[in-house]
Parts: C-alpha cells; structure tokens; sequence
C-alpha cells in the first residue's frame, strides 16, 4: 500500500487557510448543495480565491440570495445559481445539458441524512442510496466531457465517517430483504460516494481528472434534522469553516495536484481501519470503501440505473 499523504495542515484547519496563497482566476467550479452548510463556505473560499462557481441548489431564489452575499463577502461578480435537485434524474440531466466549456472543479457535497422512515427514490431504490450516490453519480457522468476539457480538473466527493457503518450490500441495495435501517442506509450511501472517486480516478485519470473523497468532520449543520441536532459532543465539533477546509483543499491546493483516488480527513489521507473506531475523533477509512472490484461494480451498476 502506498504511503499517505499529509501536510501541515489539521483539524483545526479553515477554508481560508488553505485558500490562502492560491490562485483560480480562469477556473470554473460548481458545488452541489450549496445553499446551505459547508456548501456555502465552500464556495465562498472558491470564490475568494477567484473561480467562477456556479451553486447547484435545489431553490434558486434561497440561492440568489446566498450568492449576493458572497459577491458582497469576496468582491467576485462571478458566482451563478443553477437549478439542481440530485434526487431528480431530469434535474440533473437538465444542468448537465446547459453546462457549456470547460469544467474544473466539481464538488458533490449535496446530501440527506437518515429519514426516519424508508423512502425511494430514482429508479425506486433507497431515497439516500439515490440522493447521495446516484444523482452525483449521473451529474458526474454526464459532465465529464466538461471535467475532461478543463486541463487538471478536479473531481470531490464528500463523503462521512459515516461510511465505517456499512459497505455497499450489493445483494440489498434499497432494503427490498432487510428491516430498512437509517444509519445503514446511511453508511451505504457515504461509502458509495467513496467507491465513486476511486472508479472516477481510475478510468479518467487518463483525461487529466483527479479524483478524492473526504470526511469533512462533525459540523453542525441542516444536515442532521433527521437526528434530532449533532449529537457528537463539543470537544469533537468543528465549525462550518473548519468542515469545508478538506473539500477545499482537495478542490484547489497545489499540494495535492497529481494525487487521486484517496480518502481524506482533517486535511490529511486518513489510514485504513480494519474495524470500526470506538474512540470518537480517530481518522480512518474502511478497505471495502477503497475496493477497486467494489468500485468498479457500483460504477457499472449505477451506469445501467442511470441510463
């Protein structure tokens, strides 16, 4: 296994100090789920460092109002409002069908997190199963040509610490066998997200596209109006602009120009665990979330659904 990747930087680390120094005049970016969140932080140090980013929202005028205020915060006229909903196949196709030029960042970081109750989605499989994995998936696929002409483009997949609860049950994907389960609905969905970049890498590294996935920590966000607020006690927390320091930098830093197909966390690759961790805080990523033969079968999977 090859060695991992760190830096300087850590957990407390924030979206402005890795943006700091780095220059994206002439880059195109869009992020998913930017209304709200680690969306919003995201794209704003995006823009800060002097992308063009379009915020791919369900509610475009929530996000008109969102994108004034980063013209106004970071002095960049260039921030656009789509209209994405990831749960919607036709939703997805319509963005994808506008999109014209190059692309050099996507970030896929729009998600829901454990409904109560059992949903369908796409194609009716398990609504996070379809909203975290197989609408980034299709938005993904149907803008690589874009990601392809942008000369280094850079694919995030945002993922959870989540995925430690389950790998991708390919025998049960949508819970049609067993008792439906949120938070392993959950985890499916997040090491799917994982499975993405690493397939992304492999078959379109060729293309000059990079591709990683993070966790980007506890934050307290929308995100968790299922669960009743974040759970996880304070010391382990981070704020919104400490979660989007991982995507990021994954997005935009120099210093990992080149390195693909891994899981990031507190601004560092996270090591392989062979079970779960039981101490709250400690990095790490599953194997079955890195599989090459895992990743390669979801993507083929996914590319049957989505046709």
């Amino acid at each position: 296994m090859s060695q991992l990747f760190t830096t300087p930087l850590g957990r407390d680390s924030t979206a402005s100090e890795v943006i700091e120094g780095v220059d994206l005049s002439g880059r195109r970016a869009i992020v998913t789920g930017a209304g709200a969140g680690i969306g919003v932080e995201t794209a704003r140090a995006l823009a800060a460092g002097g992308a063009e980013v379009t915020l791919a929202v369900r509610r475009p005028e929530a996000g008109e109002q969102v994108a004034a205020d980063l013209r106004k915060a970071t002095g960049n006229d260039a921030i656009h409002v789509a209209r994405l909903d990831v749960a919607d196949l036709e939703s997805v196709r319509a963005l994808t069908a506008r999109w014209q030029g190059p692309l050099h960042i996507l970030i896929n970081n729009a998600g829901i997190m454990m409904p109560p109750a059992l949903e369908r989605g796409i194609g009716g499989h398990e609504q996070q199963f379809a909203t975290n994995y197989l609408g980034h998936f299709a938005l993904t696929l149907g803008l690589h040509r874009a990601l392809a002409e942008g000369d280094g483009a850079r694919l995030v997949s945002v993922s959870s610490s989540g995925h430690l609860f389950s790998p991708v049950v390919f025998d049960d994907i949508d819970f049609r066998f067993r008792p439906y389960d949120a938070l392993l609905a959950y985890g499916q969905s997040k090491t799917a997200a994982i499975l993405l970049a690493v397939e992304a890498q492999r078959r379109w590294s060729g293309d000059g596209i990079t591709a990683n996935s993070l966790h980007p920590g506890a934050i307290a966000t929308n995100l968790q109006r299922h669960t009743g607020g974040l759970r996880t006690p304070e010391p382990y927390r981070k704020t919104i602009e400490q979660g989007a320091a991982t995507t990021v930098f994954l997005a935009a830093s120099p210093l990992v120009e080149g390195v693909g197909g891994r899981y990031f966390e507190d601004v560092n690759e996270a090591p392989r665990v062979r079970t779960r961790p039981t101490q709250l805080g400690v990095p790490g990523v599953a194997p079955y979330a890195l599989d090459p033969a895992n990743a390669e079968r979801l993507w083929e999977l996914a590319s049957d659904i989505v046709r």
